[in-house]
């Protein structure tokens, strides 16, 4: 139990569905209604996520010395968690662009999760496509 008495699952499902509601009410601010209707909106936002997340892995890859030539560098862990907030907004967004709510979004990391630890259990020596189908 948590200090407020509350189930852990719940209040972790709780934060993470008012994240998607606050990042809902952002992108229609912008002027962004998802999910796209047609599947051609769909694939341009998928494309302009992935994109945008792109750029945020790279403001990301910024913020820690990876010019081992360079000397001039320092870890700049403050602007590291900006760019992490900023690849979940972008995240989140694409759930959402898949039509994908809090919910889903759990409730598909917990049976990924037990693939994964599968995978480690078997040594992963083998990819299995068939083996994330059921998600």
């Amino acid at each position: 139990m948590l200090p407020d008495g509350g189930p852990p699952t719940l209040r972790r499902m709780d934060k993470l569905e008012e994240i998607f509601r606050m990042q809902d009410a952002l992108n229609k601010r912008i002027g962004v209604n998802l999910p796209p209707p047609s599947d051609e909106e769909k694939a341009k936002w998928i494309l302009n996520y992935t994109r945008a997340m792109q750029q945020e892995t790279a403001e990301l890859i910024d913020s820690v010395p990876w010019k081992w030539w360079a000397k001039y560098q320092n870890f700049d862990e403050q602007n590291a968690k900006v760019e992490v907030v900023d690849l979940f907004h972008f995240l989140v967004s694409l759930a959402q662009t898949l039509g994908m709510t809090a919910d889903d979004v759990y409730q598909a990391y917990l049976k990924k999760n037990q693939v994964n630890h599968a995978r480690q259990d078997s040594g992963y020596a083998k990819k299995d496509e068939a083996d994330s189908k059921h998600i």
